[in-house]
């Protein structure tokens, strides 16, 4: 897969093909990526040691999962919030199994917006993570080109190098030539 393709409201997911997935971790088996990502996830955790700190919160979803989530929040939070934390279905970059959500492991983890600072063990991460192939998907001051409210804690694996040089240039993935 093509771990540089944009989803989002103007470039939907229309591919049907199921990605080559597997599991982020043994204890969460129902949150997967695709192997790449999560090989490259695997690593980057081995040498941060963060699976002790960090959880998987979500990672890829089908069209039907994303639907549900999107109705239900909608129902539960409304339309604005919705609007700015839960893409449509087909228009979610989840579909790709490219993108995961993390979250500090201390207690209950909310599933929409999990707490990942950016101190500790949180910010390590985010540092290590484009050399990886990572980076944070909707980082502060691109609302209003992601289309999506900041979220520090939903990151993307693009590759190598591509994490590094969107990281290095302040790019969302949107502004990033590919």
């Amino acid at each position: 897969m093509n771990s540089l393709i944009l989803v989002n409201r103007q470039h939907p997911y229309t591919l049907s093909v199921r990605q080559d997935l597997t599991a982020v971790r043994p204890d969460s088996p129902n949150i997967l990526l695709e192997r790449e990502a999560a090989q490259a996830l695997s690593r980057l955790m081995e040498r941060l040691g963060g699976w002790g700190n960090i959880v998987p919160v979500s990672g890829w979803r089908s069209f039907a999962q994303q639907q549900k989530i999107y109705l239900d929040s909608l129902r539960d939070n409304g339309r604005e919030f919705t609007k700015q934390f839960v893409a449509l279905p087909g228009q979610s970059e989840r579909q790709t199994g490219l993108a995961i959500d993390l979250g500090l492991g201390d207690g209950d983890v909310d599933l929409i917006r999990p707490a990942f600072s950016y101190e500790g063990v949180c910010q390590r991460f985010r540092e290590l993570a484009p050399a990886f192939g990572f980076i944070e998907r909707y980082p502060a001051g691109k609302e209003s080109v992601t289309g999506i409210a900041h979220e520090p804690w939903h990151f993307r694996y693009v590759g190598r190098p591509h994490g590094e040089s969107i990281t290095r240039q302040g790019l969302c993935l949107e502004e990033y030539p590919s």
